[in-house]
């Protein structure tokens, strides 16, 4: 299975260029002031906040910024009252695509992601239309060359994955992605850690059940839908059960 967020795909293949970095910053210091204001300051006692500052930090957002989206999730600064939104939609190739993320006008971001999707062969649907093709799990995210010189053998890598108390996996072309039941999360990357794995990111997301091959111009205009939507600056993360 495979249902890694585009965003963070697109970001590890080709880095954070600077033009983007402040939107970023914007998008996880967002992350964590509405995961604060939902399930509280303590990232021990809410691993939605937990994992927003793990996010935050793998794309460097400084300390400083972090502190300040805490402070207005438990109102000490002024902030706008943002909401979490999931929309589903088809893409090229007729491929099943959920997007999340934050606004503070549903009404505006539903019209600009529409719009959005039908400049790109894509159109949004009602809601469950697609979601049924996806699990929520736990992912934790690996990159085999960033190992120590014992566990950079696939088979033994993933041997200890395994052992670790993985639900599942799948290999990308440079990026191994370990699935785990949502409770287990946090287990599993306790045990992977203690091993010595070197982990590239934690999250929650939603993984397709199987996977749908595309043509070459499909899968192309799919990337273009991707990139477009991550544009928007209420888009967070992008799913989709496009095959690799």
């Amino acid at each position: 299975m495979s249902g890694h967020s585009h965003w963070h795909r697109i970001k590890h293949k080709k880095g954070l260029a600077d033009a983007k970095k402040s939107k970023v910053f914007s998008k996880m210091a967002q992350l964590i002031s509405v995961a604060v204001r939902e399930g509280g300051e303590d990232p021990d006692a809410n691993p939605e906040l937990k994992l927003a500052i793990e996010k935050a930090k793998i794309v460097n957002l400084p300390r400083e910024n972090i502190e300040r989206a805490i402070k207005r999730g438990i109102g000490e600064l002024e902030a706008g009252q943002f909401q979490g939104f999931l929309f589903e939609a088809y893409g090229p190739g007729k491929i099943a695509i959920i997007i999340e993320g934050l606004t503070d006008n549903k009404n505006r971001t539903l019209g600009e992601i529409k719009k959005t999707l039908s400049e790109h062969n894509g159109k949004l649907v009602r809601e469950g239309s697609v979601r049924w093709l996806f699990e929520r799990k736990g992912v934790i995210s690996i990159i085999p060359e960033a190992q120590p010189p014992n566990l950079k053998n696939r088979e033994e890598l993933a041997l200890k994955v395994i052992e670790a108390g993985a639900e599942d996996l799948y290999w990308h072309e440079d990026l191994l992605d370990v699935y785990t039941k949502i409770q287990g999360l946090e287990r599993v990357r306790e045990n992977l850690e203690r091993q010595g794995i070197q982990i590239e990111s934690v999250s929650l997301d939603w993984v397709a059940k199987e996977q749908v091959l595309v043509s070459e111009k499909e899968r192309e205009a799919a990337e273009e839908l991707f990139e477009a939507l991550d544009e928007n600056e209420a888009v967070q993360e992008i799913y989709s059960n496009l095959k690799d």
